[in-house]
């Protein structure tokens, strides 16, 4: 897994967004999948909800939380939707 410092570019919807208080950010992390990415937001900003409540999707496409990030990556973490 790779370790490196990376920039990636962060969309935040729902109650994410309520408890960031952001849309969108852009954050250096060396956190080396999706899921090692969310797990340090959640410390970082005391997101609620655990990832097993989520989808993730990684440059526009839905992905595993094994998913590998790189350089400038844009990641969507999606929670439940209610509503009708």
């Amino acid at each position: 897994m790779n370790r490196a410092i990376k920039s990636v570019h962060l969309r935040y919807f729902a109650i994410l967004r309520e408890q960031r208080g952001l849309a969108s950010e852009a954050v250096e992390t060396n956190a080396p999948t999706a899921k090692d990415l969310y797990e340090e937001l959640q410390k970082t900003h005391g997101f609620k909800l655990n990832c097993n409540n989520l989808r993730v999707a990684v440059n526009d496409r839905f992905v595993n939380w094994s998913e590998e990030l790189k350089n400038n990556d844009t990641v969507v973490f999606l929670p439940p939707v209610s509503g009708g």
